[in-house]
Formats: structure tokens, sequence, C-alpha cells
């Protein structure tokens, strides 16, 4: 018999109002028929997280499994409620806010796995100029890399505070909110080309070790499609994040539309 999680509740921020990424401006957003600035996916996932970390706890930080889509738009300032119900050992995740859902997701605990090696995600440095981002630039099979970010106390601190987190964990044991984690992936993306407005659509994530502070984040990612479905055009990549370049945090199968109809049109 299924049984549900009380909802998790938050009050939806969008952190990406003065980013590069104008989808995140009011202005821009409500051009192609937003409502306003979209709350980036990355923080809609991090709401998500919250329950398999209360159902869970470290472990999930450390071998559990997640995926996300994103469907509608989440706004600032949203009052956004997380659900989930649990059935055969997994989560099945709902995120609702204005009374339509927004987002879904699943998330599970199996047994550890082992991380892939290393070696089958190559090294590269961040490009040192970021062309536009097009079938060129981002061709299927190139490697991207990023510059390490340092998971300074600072910085994970500002990560609870930005997704309003409210789980003690992170803080009691000096842990990363896995928001990092798909972070990295984007800047995988946006550390190496320079989009237009863009949206980041869905990922699935497979952790190896929890992010802590005082680890520098760095990504080996390789696109795995460049293509156009339904008048956008999507890139995928599938991004190792690693804690000092040598620790396997997380393996994800990220999803982005890189040009949406509207500009592809234009």
């Amino acid at each position: 018999m299924a049984a549900a999680l009380a909802p998790y509740t938050v009050e939806a921020y969008n952190t990406a109002k003065v980013s590069e990424n104008k989808i995140h401006d009011d202005e821009v957003a409500k051009k192609f028929g937003f409502g306003g600035g979209l709350v980036p996916g990355v923080d809609v996932y991090a709401y998500m997280t919250h329950l398999p970390v209360e159902r869970w706890g470290r472990a999930w930080l450390e071998h559990g499994i997640a995926e996300c889509r994103f469907a509608k738009p989440v706004y600032d300032g949203d009052r956004v409620s997380v659900s989930a119900t649990e059935a055969a050992d997994s989560l099945d995740i709902k995120l609702e806010c204005r009374g339509i859902l927004c987002a879904t997701g699943a998330a599970s605990l199996p047994a550890p796995v082992a991380p892939p090696r290393l070696s089958e995600f190559e090294q590269i440095a961040e490009r040192a100029s970021r062309p536009p981002a097009d079938d060129k630039s981002l061709p299927v099979g190139a490697w991207l890399g990023v510059e390490p970010v340092p998971a300074t106390a600072e910085l994970a601190a500002q990560y609870l505070r930005d997704v309003r987190e409210t789980s003690p964990l992170y803080a009691k044991e000096g842990l990363v909110h896995p928001v990092a984690v798909l972070r990295m992936c984007n800047f995988a993306l946006t550390r190496n080309v320079t989009f237009g407005p863009w949206m980041h659509v869905g990922s699935r994530i497979q952790h190896f070790a929890a992010a802590r502070i005082g680890d520098a984040l760095g990504v080996r990612a390789r696109v795995t499609g460049n293509y156009e479905h339904k008048g956008h055009l999507f890139v995928d990549i599938d991004a190792l994040v690693l804690a000092d370049d040598t620790r396997p945090i997380a393996r994800v199968a990220h999803v982005s539309i890189y040009r949406p109809r509207q500009l592809a049109a234009a």
C-alpha cells in the first residue's frame, strides 16, 4: 500500500533575476508568453529534494537516484507545495503551485554502485572564449569543462538561503545542498557557450557521494544530443560532477532547451 509523506511547502525565490539568462527576467519572459521571470529549474529541483532527504537522510545524498521534469513555470513568490507518494522503495514526487502541476520527479535509494572511471570522462579546460550556442559549438561528442568552484562555508550557506531549505542536515554535517550538482551542469554549458534566453527542462541524477564544505567542485561533461523537437533546439549532456577532480559526486543526464522556438523562428 502506497503511503504519502507530509507535503513540503516553500515560497519560491528567483535567484537569477539579474543573470545572463534573460528567461529569468520578468519583461523578457513575458515576451515568451510566461507570467514573469522563471525560477531556475535547478532551484525547482532543489525544492523537490527536501522529501528524499527527509525520507532517507544523508544516505540519499551519497547513493540515491533522482529524476526531475519541468512542465510549467514557477514564479518568484509562488507558494510551492511538494508532495510524494512512496511505493516500491521509491518516491513519486509532484510539485504544484497556483493550482497546477509544475514539475514531476522520482527518487529512490538503491544499493550503492561504483562510479564511472575518471578515464571515461575527458578532462578539458573551460573555453577561453564562448561562441554562440549552436550545432557547431555544441556538437555531439564534444567535451566541456569548467574552472573548479570552491564550496566555501559562505557559498553553502547562500545555497541554503536561496532555496529556502529547512532541513538542518546540511549545516549540521557540513554538507553542500544538491542544488550545487545541477548548477555545475549548467556551468558546463554557460561557461563554454553563450545563450539567448534558455531553459533547463529535466535531469536524471545518480549520486555517489555527498558534496562537502571545502570541496572544489568541478564537472566533466560530454554533449550527447543536439536536436530539434517541436520547434525548440535541445542540448543533452552526460556530466560527471567531481570534488577536487578526484571524487565523483554525481553523474547527471541533463536536458536543456538552448534555443526556444520563439527565437529559432526569428
